[in-house]
Order: structure tokens, then sequence, then C-alpha cells
């Protein structure tokens, strides 16, 4: 009998996300294949749904899934109503506005933003009192502003090594970001005794990374 469902992210997170799923004593399914929407682990208690990344909030917000593991960026642009339990300190990074240089900033009422989050965009630059001009963007944002679609970027920045090829750097940190423990509120409830056992696991994990 399935105890619980989690929503894992389908790419550079799922393996160590994975990995600190089982140092939890959780046994993962025998065959691990990218191309399967939902494994069991070998006793059947867990049920894993393997989504895409932007989704797994949705997930568990609905109930379909009663715990998941997702990006801080993804939690903060989705805003769904979910609980945020752990920082699981994998996956970090950090959001931020890039550009050609600082002064590109000044002109605060023709500011052109590409993004492939218009929600933290908007909301990041309401507590500066600007209104720019959100472009959002599905593929490489880096590309914006080197082609004058856009004046900075704000996005994902891991080494920085994509944005100094492209004469690009740093302007603004918008947020330190790491992949979260989240949780449906009423499985959280339901579900305190297999959740909280969990959590405490990953605790205990995350301290000693």
């Amino acid at each position: 009998m399935t105890k619980l469902t989690i929503a894992l992210p389908k790419g550079r997170l799922s393996k160590k996300a994975l990995e600190l799923i089982e140092k939890c004593g959780i046994s993962l399914p025998e065959s691990l294949d990218d191309r399967k929407l939902i494994a069991y682990d070998k006793n059947n208690e867990y049920r894993f749904l393997y989504v895409k990344p932007a989704d797994v909030p949705t997930y568990v917000e609905r109930g379909t899934a009663d715990i998941g593991i997702a990006g801080k960026d993804t939690i903060m642009e989705e805003g769904k109503d979910i609980y945020e339990l752990l920082d699981l300190k994998i996956g970090k990074c950090k959001l931020c506005i890039a550009g050609k240089s600082p002064e590109i900033m000044r002109d605060v009422y023709s500011l052109r933003v590409a993004t492939k989050y218009p929600n933290i965009a908007r909301q990041y630059f309401e507590t500066k009192y600007i209104s720019p001009d959100i472009i959002e963007l599905k593929g490489s944002v880096e590309l914006a502003p080197i082609t004058d679609l856009s004046d900075v970027i704000l996005d994902i920045v891991e080494s920085g090594a994509t944005l100094r090829s492209n004469g690009l750097k740093v302007l603004e940190v918008v947020a330190d970001i790491s992949a979260r423990l989240i949780a449906n509120k009423v499985s959280f409830k339901t579900k305190y005794d297999i959740i909280n056992p969990l959590i405490q696991s990953l605790e205990q994990l995350v301290g000693a990374l």
C-alpha cells in the first residue's frame, strides 16, 4: 500500500534529490528511467512522480503529490499555496539581474527586463518602485541584451561563465536559490506521522552537507 507520493523534478536536481531520499532509508525503484513518469519503491510504499521542475508545486498544491522537491526559484515564481518545509542545500545558485553595465539600471522609466521568471521580476522591481517592460522568454535569456531585445535579464546564475562569455555581468542578486522540500497542506496534517520522520532524517543529512 502506498503511504506517500513524492513529486520529483526531472533534470539536474533529480539525481541529488534521489540520493538524499535513499539516504533516508527509502528503497529506490530498481530501474530509474527518465522516460518513466511514475515509479514505486521496492516495497510499494512510496510513489514517485517525475515531472517538469516548474510543475512540482502544482502537483503538491493540488494534492496529487503529498510532498515534493522544488527549486526556490520555482516556488517563488509559481506562488502556490503549499508548505515550504526545509532547505535541502542542493542545487545551489543565485537569481540575479545581469547586464552589460550598472549604468543601464539608472534609466528606470524605460527599463526592459528579459526573463523566464515574470512574476519574480515584477515583484522584485515593485519593491524598487520600478515598472519595467518585462519580456518573458523560454530559452537562453542571455541573448536578449546582446541583441538589444532587453536592457537586462533576470535569471539563474551558477558559475557566471555564460554571462562572462557573452559580455554580461551580475548587477544585483535577487535571491539565493536551492532545492526545498515542500508539502501539501492537507497531507502535512493527515500524514504527519510519515512526513515528519522524513523531515528529521533530511535535516540530519542536510546538516552534514
